[in-house]
């Protein structure tokens, strides 16, 4: 599956949730599929997106609120992952789109086929986690209850061609995102 194809289930899903994507491709991808005032793209932070999105599903218990990762910014921030495990937000859907490589900057391997995500999500506590290979069980999983919850979804690397820049400054993606709070 590709990881357009992944984010497109994710978008037709996401209802009123907020959502927080990983800095590189995979905002580029969530921002061409489906721009909204509910999605905040963190550009140029690797690593934070689950982080921030902890703090967001914890401040806003009443919201979903779904982190789009790619593999790379979840290896780079599995500290954050350890705190969503231990805060336990039933809110947080963790999408982690692994490609097994940092495919925005140049598609060099990352340690993801050797380290399996999901183990490393229930190892940190997320009340459950699953590996998903296509569409259908992405759509399947997306809906499942209980959280937080970790989806890795196995996508073949990308190499970005075609894809737009966010153009919204960070200043207006943060008060667009406020408001839609």
């Amino acid at each position: 599956m590709r990881s357009l194809d992944a984010l497109r289930v994710a978008a037709g899903e996401l209802g009123d949730a907020l959502a927080v994507s990983c800095n590189g491709f995979v905002s580029r991808e969530l921002y061409l599929l489906r721009d909204r005032p509910e999605n905040l793209y963190l550009l140029g932070s690797m690593g934070l997106a689950a982080p921030v999105a902890m703090g967001i599903a914890l401040s806003r218990p009443d919201r979903r609120v779904v982190v789009f990762d790619g593999d790379g910014n979840a290896l780079m921030g599995l500290g954050g992952m350890a705190n969503i495990g231990a805060a336990a937000p039933r809110n947080l859907l963790h999408v982690i789109l692994d490609n097994g490589v940092y495919a925005s900057t140049g598609a060099q391997g990352t340690v993801s086929p050797r380290v399996p995500l999901e183990e490393v999500a229930r190892a940190c506590g997320y009340a459950r986690a699953c590996r998903v290979r296509d569409a259908e069980s992405l759509r399947r999983a997306w809906r499942e209850e209980g959280g937080p919850a970790c989806i890795v979804a196995e996508v073949e690397p990308s190499d970005g061609a075609g894809l737009p820049r966010v153009e919204i400054p960070p200043p207006e993606l943060a008060r667009r995102f406020r408001e839609a709070m």
